[in-house]
């Protein structure tokens, strides 16, 4: 009886949400109906026969490859540097002062404008998406580092004190454990805000063998289906991506307790 009930829970959840999914998908069909032409919407089915034939063609590899690097390069710098800034601001008030207006700005400027700015200071267009990617989820990263270390339990550094434990086995066995949970959370809302600006980007930027320059053709030339389609890719493409980092995220998380 126990191990029917715990196939049936699986079954039950997942049976769930494939009835949500298909209740979207029914209605966008509906909705497809409205336009016979496909012009402002395609169907399910033609976005996935259009998607099918995308996935045929090896460009539609490299173009996925190149946009991938240059976003999740700009995230991984983005978390380096907001755990180093994050770090000094937590040891020193001055800096901490200092740096907090820019913090402030960064998390307050539209995307739009970050991209338009960018574009002035940088030549290559190439690189346009790491530098928004980084500088968009910079200060998300920073702000929940510091956070977290400003949480750590007073009692346990008073007791790391006390037993003159070094300043690496504090760091590892206090300050990470404190701040990895809000840097999970960092990580988790940073990696789909880091694609959204990174496609913004190359969308305005049109680097040449981009996502974001497929995008700007689909939408220049009237391809509903391709646009979709490519739109599709870049959420299946985050989510994959946000998965594989939590989920290394969680098992860092669960090696020191081993």
């Amino acid at each position: 009886m126990e191990g029917k009930e715990v196939v049936k829970k699986p079954i039950k959840k997942y049976g769930f949400k494939v009835i949500v999914i298909c209740f979207w998908l029914l209605l966008w069909e509906v909705a497809s109906w409205q336009d016979p032409r496909e012009i402002f919407i395609a169907s399910p089915v033609s976005v996935f026969v259009t998607l099918i034939g995308l996935i045929k063609d090896g460009g539609f590899w490299v173009t996925i490859a190149w946009s991938s690097f240059r976003i999740t390069a700009g995230f991984v710098m983005a978390l380096a540097a907001g755990i180093i800034l994050a770090a000094a601001a937590y040891n020193s008030s001055v800096f901490r002062e200092l740096i907090s207006p820019v913090m402030k700005i960064m998390k307050t400027i539209p995307v739009a404008s970050f991209i338009i700015l960018a574009l002035l200071w940088i030549n290559n267009k190439t690189n346009l998406s790491i530098l928004i990617s980084f500088m968009m989820v910079l200060p998300l990263v920073y702000t929940n580092v510091l956070q977290g270390l400003r949480a750590t339990e007073r009692e346990l550094l008073q007791m790391a004190k006390v037993f003159r434990i070094s300043r690496w086995k504090k760091v590892v066995a206090i300050y990470v454990p404190a701040a990895l949970p809000y840097f999970i959370s960092a990580v988790s809302v940073g990696m789909g805000f880091c694609w959204k600006a990174g496609i913004a980007a190359e969308v305005i930027g049109i680097p040449s063998g981009s996502i974001g320059e497929r995008l700007y053709e689909a939408k220049l030339y009237i391809m509903t289906k391709e646009l979709f389609a490519w739109t599709l890719v870049i959420i299946a493409i985050s989510m994959l991506f946000e998965k594989l980092v939590l989920r290394l995220l969680a098992s860092l998380q669960k090696s020191p307790k081993n």
